[in-house]
């Protein structure tokens, strides 16, 4: 028991380890969104720019003074799509190797990005004027840098994109136009023009921390949920995957008392000889599908399959006060519904089953890397001497004299087969039979 709770440690390592991997993937996933829609706010704006000079040349003159104008213009938002495409692959790179972006870099890619507006800004100022350039549409592009840092899912970068936009704009607008054109100070309306920027920048920031944290909680869930698969098997069904969650149920090892059955396919080797490889997979799978359909119900699961048979619990990794009378009932259960199913096939099968209650230690077993919820102890393995015995007997489902106390009036049908030899047993033991 110790050695398993010194692993406990280890494994909310690697669950954390899972977690912050797929926190790191999921938020660079997203600034792909933010690049690949900056990409394309780019070529949108020189197709728009395209389509005036073609258009409404005149304007172009107006605006640019010419097309050389126009043409720095052109270069700067090629330049600015370069770049993009550039921050782009290097997310993409760092998405295979399973590796986050710097701080640094993301810092002066958003300082960088956010300063494209102020250039094209001071263009227009030199082309227009001070204040109708001011009073044009390139302040307003601020928004776009600052709506899209959501998408970073980091207020911090979020709130440092709002600064920037607002200080660049801000400082120039004090340079060059600190008064209007009746000789009145403009710092008021610069100064608001630029604090609201600052909030849009705060608020984007607080939209994007929600969303992150959104992101953590679904992934959070998700990496419990596989890790939960991962240690009790695929074959646990997605209610008692939630039960288990819901329940928290430690994994560390620990005594519990549970109902140990093991059940096997009677003369399975045999039927399958005469068959495809497709058959008889089939015919197993479809036979298991009801028999841990039963199972689910009773609140048991399946611990390992073991080629034409399975181990199943019941009390571990949940608890169940009667883990016996539940074991009893799926396993009267499953012998009804193998005669059904045998009534409609050309290959019926026979099962066996054994059931044993009794103490176990449960817990993780395993490499560090790849574990597994096993059950350990004699109860196991004679749970197992049980179900063989089915074969000396010509039975289909034997219990142990623990089981049959345990039913109390619930097994008064069981037939007592009397003391008995069991492999690797030196004294005999009471096994019951239930029809």
């Amino acid at each position: 028991m110790v050695s398993f709770a010194s692993r406990k440690s280890r494994q909310h390592a690697v669950l954390s380890e899972d977690f912050e991997r797929e926190l790191t993937r999921e938020v660079l996933r997203t600034e792909l969104l933010r690049v690949r829609a900056l990409i394309a706010t780019g070529g949108v704006i020189i197709l728009f720019l395209t389509a005036i000079y073609l258009v409404a040349p005149d304007i172009v003159n107006r605006v640019w003074r010419g097309a050389s104008g126009l043409a720095e213009v052109y270069g700067l938002l090629t330049g600015f799509i370069l770049f993009e495409a550039w921050v782009h692959s290097q997310i993409r790179k760092n998405l295979r190797l399973d590796r986050d972006l710097p701080v640094i870099r993301r810092y002066v890619g958003a300082l960088i990005e956010t300063s494209v507006p102020t250039i094209i800004l001071l263009l227009e100022i030199r082309n227009m004027g001070a204040s109708q350039a001011l009073g044009f549409v390139v302040p307003l592009v601020y928004f776009i840098f600052v709506i899209l840092s959501t998408l970073r899912l980091d207020f911090r970068l979020s709130a440092f994109t709002g600064f920037v936009a607002a200080a660049e704009l801000f400082a120039v607008a004090l340079v060059y136009d600190p008064t209007s054109a009746a000789g009145e100070p403009q710092i008021y309306f610069h100064a608001v023009r630029s604090t609201i920027i600052l909030i849009c920048g705060v608020l984007a920031g607080s939209v994007g921390a929600q969303l992150r944290r959104q992101f953590a909680a679904s992934i959070a869930a998700a990496t419990a949920r596989d890790r939960v698969t991962n240690l009790f098997g695929q074959h646990v069904s997605p209610q008692v995957v939630e039960r288990l969650m819901a329940a928290g149920t430690s994994t560390a090892g620990d005594l519990r008392r549970v109902a140990v059955m093991f059940v096997d396919f009677r003369g399975f080797t045999a039927g399958a000889q005469s068959r495809t490889p497709q058959e008889v997979v089939d015919r197993l799978d479809g036979a298991f599908a009801v028999l841990v359909d039963i199972l689910d119900r009773e609140g048991g699961i399946v611990n390992k399959f073991l080629g034409d048979g399975f181990l199943a619990l019941f009390g571990a990794p949940l608890e169940a006060s009667d883990a016996a009378h539940r074991a009893v009932a799926a396993g009267r259960e499953m012998l009804t519904a193998m005669e059904r199913i045998n009534a409609q096939t050309s290959w019926p099968l026979r099962i066996g089953i054994g059931i044993h209650f009794g103490e176990v230690v449960a817990g993780n077993i395993g490499s560090p890397r790849r574990k597994e919820y096993t059950v350990i102890g004699d109860t196991v393995n004679f749970a197992s001497r049980l179900e063989a015995l089915n074969k000396e007997f010509g039975s289909q489902l034997l219990i142990s004299a623990t089981v049959r106390e345990a039913l109390g009036d619930d097994g008064k049908d069981a037939v007592a087969l009397g003391e008995v030899e069991v492999r690797g047993y030196e004294q005999k033991v009471a096994v019951f039979q239930l029809g």
